[in-house]
């Protein structure tokens, strides 16, 4: 009893907005989050289209944990979980705030799942590294939301629809990731080519792509039974099953659009997703 008078507490303190719309976005290179390209000019130009959020929860791909973890802390730290760049990106700060009752709201929403509260993670880049380009002032409550990479995309799919009222509590849901993500073929001497990639990174594309703009979210989440070519986007699930929180989160009739749309490097896509 005492959770649910927690939960309603925490429902009850914030008023009733408009439905937020939903975010999928293509991460890519950390190096997107201080270099200047038209992907992150496309994260600048999608934010401008959304009300201001009174917090954010982030499904990022570089969360992948044995069972479901949502950080809880006050002020979570800027993780630099990455090796081999430049001295200015492990510089960089997001000092967004946490928010430790929407962690606990989410812990709640999620039950029977077990969630724990973390107060050891922080905002890794797959979170910071994109929302520096859509909040830039790190003004908005952030608290990240991980990924039991023991359970299959059904599962996630169904455990993302239990947040859905959160949304109508002026709260953003953004799985961040890439949809064709196979970096070990990367061709790194055409990094910078526009929308290049192998064969079948581009047959894969236009299927992922259909999927999504017909609404055909079960092929999305069986995609383990699909093509060759999408076994090659997808050697492992971490980069993917972000997409699998945002499709679970639609509701019927909301409209889906596709941005940064481009393959890179041959093997990767930034492709994005904005419902609502």
């Amino acid at each position: 009893m005492q959770n649910l008078n927690n939960l309603q507490q925490f429902s009850d303190n914030l008023p009733i907005t408009e439905r937020m719309p939903l975010l999928f976005l293509g991460h890519g290179n950390p190096m997107n989050a201080i270099e200047e390209n038209e992907f992150v000019a496309g994260f600048r130009n999608v934010a401008k289209t959304l009300p201001k959020p009174t917090a954010i929860i982030c499904i990022s791909a570089h969360w992948f944990t044995n069972g479901t973890k949502v950080t809880a802390m006050e002020m979570p730290q800027t993780i630099h979980d990455f090796g081999g760049f430049p001295k200015a990106l492990y510089e960089v700060q997001y000092p967004a705030k946490g928010n430790p009752e929407l962690a606990e709201a989410t812990k709640l929403l999620l039950e029977p799942t077990l969630v724990e509260l973390d107060e050891k993670w922080g905002l890794d880049h797959g979170a910071w590294s994109v929302l520096k380009h859509l909040y830039p002032k790190a003004d908005i409550p952030v608290i990240q939301l991980s990924i039991d990479y023991t359970k299959p995309a059904q599962y996630h799919f169904d455990l993302a629809q239990k947040l859905s009222k959160l949304r109508d509590k002026g709260i953003l849901i953004i799985g961040s990731g890439n949809i064709v993500h196979n970096l070990g073929l990367v061709d790194f001497h055409n990094f910078h080519k526009d929308d290049y990639g192998f064969d079948w990174a581009i047959e894969a594309r236009s299927t992922f792509n259909h999927y999504l703009l017909d609404g055909d979210f079960q092929s999305l989440i069986d995609y383990q039974k699909e093509s060759s070519a999408i076994q090659l986007a997808i050697p492992t699930p971490d980069h993917y099953l972000p997409l699998i929180y945002t499709l679970g989160l639609k509701q019927k009739n909301e409209e889906l659009s596709l941005f940064n749309d481009k393959l890179l490097a041959g093997s990767l896509s930034m492709t994005s997703v904005k419902i609502g």
